[in-house]
């Protein structure tokens, strides 16, 4: 599989990228976009989308996800994120729902977060593929062990940044975080088995915006 990944991450990650793990990985995935029964998503040049739109330099938040998206052409690399003209995902619209009730942003009529990616925020699954129709079908492979590198790294390298963790499995991963040079915020997931049980009201977009500016970074514009 190869790994079109943007300069700063690569130099970032070349040691993870030598690991056995990490090879077997590729082996597997590479494997299952060649028989492609079930189709994997999302399109294997857009698995290390996240990274490519935000270089590790302009790192200031990070959402954690768990998996991609499992329907047709809704994955496109970013967590929570749908391309324009897709409908927009349960969870993501209790986000938007949310934003608005928090810093008084209208509803986006696009579930595209590319705009936020562009700003500094990496939309980070924890797996970064999986089956069409098999939600998790991917996890357990190896990529959590490369993400969980990712949080690390980011936590070893940045200072001041917002890692936002919704729901339990998320929550998980601040210990991978030093909470002494970041700011963690944890709320249940915005889905909506669970949203209405501490996410709505929750106020993590104002909660961010107002640690970045308090350390000098441009506010997300939400």
């Amino acid at each position: 599989m190869k790994i079109p990944i943007e300069g700063s991450w690569l130099n970032l990650l070349k040691d993870e990228f030598t690991q056995d793990y990490f090879k077997k990985l590729c082996v597997e995935v590479e494997a299952d976009y060649l028989i492609n029964e079930p189709p994997i998503y999302p399109p294997e040049d857009l698995i290390f989308n996240a990274f490519n739109l935000t270089p590790i330099s302009e790192v200031k938040v990070v959402i954690l996800g768990q998996d991609p998206y499992h329907g047709d052409n809704q994955a496109h690399g970013l967590a929570f994120s749908v391309p324009d003209g897709v409908r927009i995902p349960p969870s993501l619209k209790n986000i938007y729902k949310e934003i608005k009730a928090d810093v008084g942003r209208d509803i986006a009529e696009s579930g595209n977060l590319e705009r936020w990616a562009k700003q500094g925020v990496l939309l980070l699954n924890s797996t970064l593929t999986v089956p069409a129709g098999e939600a998790g079908g991917h996890q357990g492979r190896g990529w959590e062990t490369f993400t969980d590198a990712v949080i690390k790294k980011i936590s070893e390298e940045r200072e001041h940044v917002v890692f936002i963790l919704w729901g339990n499995f998320a929550q998980q991963k601040a210990a991978l975080i030093d909470g002494t040079r970041h700011l963690i915020i944890k709320s249940p997931h915005p889905s909506p088995l669970s949203a209405s049980r501490g996410f709505f009201g929750s106020r993590p977009f104002s909660k961010t915006n107002r640690y970045l500016k308090k350390n000098g970074s441009a506010e997300i514009e939400w």
